[in-house]
């Protein structure tokens, strides 16, 4: 039976809102049962919560979510080299993220530069990648500015995610859940970013962006709100992107704390997938793309709390789900045709966050 490395990204320190147990990222291999194989420590790292690897596999490279990094403020971000073989880590360097909290990184199609969004002080920072792979000076930081009204969680920016769109080379989107806003860069061969204010977009107030996802087809992009649960469906229009449609990731007459996470979309570009934290559960919804309209279709229970990321297997026909606070990964076969989840098997992993083939 094939089998599939997966990469977990984790907590490892109790915070204000978990309660970390891991010791860094986590390994393990997958097969078509929908079972892992027991997790080992591939790096101690604080707080490795996101995770990207190169396309080739051999790099990976992480967040240190933290508030202090080496004896200094803020958080950080670490490189290391990655045996294909065995699947081992080796730390090539870490470096200071340029802000506090980093959530999200991301390589740049080039393979030249990685890109680190800091959710706290609500920032960006892009790094050089060294000839060893490690990161080099930090050659461009973006500071946000801004705020939104909820009077807690967005007093300042927070930048949640960094995505190259696939369509336009050079082109960055970053969800700001501190100022309602999807913005958009530039990125030059050199590594700046250079925003233009006349592309963003803006949500309902309040809505707290989190993470976005493509259409296969390009046209179309979905983001999650993680404050009011709400998927949006955006449409390509010029430079930008409007809004054609809003959807409820919860059920009618959900009254409960909830708050949206992650969000894919099913290879056959027929539905969207979120997470949602607090009614712990997968919201499957179908896209129309001729009315570029979703439906909310299925809600699959998690059986576990604060769903945080799920990823599709790489043949397409299961999903894992990543419970946060429940230390567990579950496998789900996935039927597109329906759609639904089946729920097939349940694996052990300490504080899981984020989940990565490679």
């Amino acid at each position: 039976m094939s089998t599939s490395r997966l990469l977990i990204g984790t907590y490892t320190e109790k915070l204000p809102h978990v309660d970390g147990k891991a010791d860094g990222i986590l390994g393990s291999e997958y097969d078509a049962s929908g079972a892992l194989s027991p997790t080992t420590v591939l790096a101690e790292v604080r707080n490795p919560s996101w995770l990207v690897a190169s396309a080739e596999g051999t790099r990976v490279y992480t967040v240190v979510e933290t508030v202090d990094f080496e004896g200094q403020p803020g958080g950080g971000a670490a490189a290391y080299a990655r045996d294909p073989q065995t699947g081992e880590l080796t730390l090539i360097n870490a470096v200071p993220s340029g802000g506090t909290e980093p959530a999200h990184i991301e390589i740049d199609p080039s393979g030249r530069y990685v890109l680190e969004a800091n959710y706290r002080t609500g920032s960006v920072a892009v790094f050089a990648i060294r000839d060893d792979g490690g990161l080099g000076e930090t050659v461009e930081h973006v500071q946000f500015e801004g705020s939104g009204p909820h009077p807690i969680r967005q007093t300042n920016p927070h930048a949640h995610q960094i995505v190259f769109d696939p369509t336009i080379p050079g082109r960055v989107l970053i969800p700001d859940l501190g100022t309602d806003s999807l913005r958009s860069f530039d990125f030059g061969a050199d590594g700046s970013l250079t925003e233009h204010p006349e592309r963003v977009f803006r949500t309902a107030p309040g809505a707290g962006p989190r993470h976005i996802a493509f259409h296969p087809g390009g046209e179309h992009l979905f983001l999650l709100n993680e404050l009011d649960n709400t998927l949006l469906v955006l449409r390509r229009d010029g430079d930008g992107f409007v809004q054609t449609n809003v959807a409820s990731t919860l059920p009618d007459g959900h009254t409960g704390h909830s708050q949206g996470a992650a969000i894919r979309v099913s290879p056959s570009g027929r539905h969207v997938l979120t997470s949602n934290r607090g009614f712990d559960s997968i919201a499957i919804f179908a896209f129309d793309e001729t009315a570029q309209t979703v439906t909310l279709k299925h809600l699959e229970p998690t059986q576990g709390l604060e769903p945080r990321d799920f990823v599709f297997t790489p043949d397409g026909s299961q999903v894992l789900v990543a419970n946060q606070d429940s230390d567990s990964v579950l496998a789900f076969d996935y039927d597109d045709s329906a759609p639904a989840l089946r729920h097939r098997a349940t694996s052990a992993a300490l504080t899981p966050t984020c989940l990565v083939f490679v």
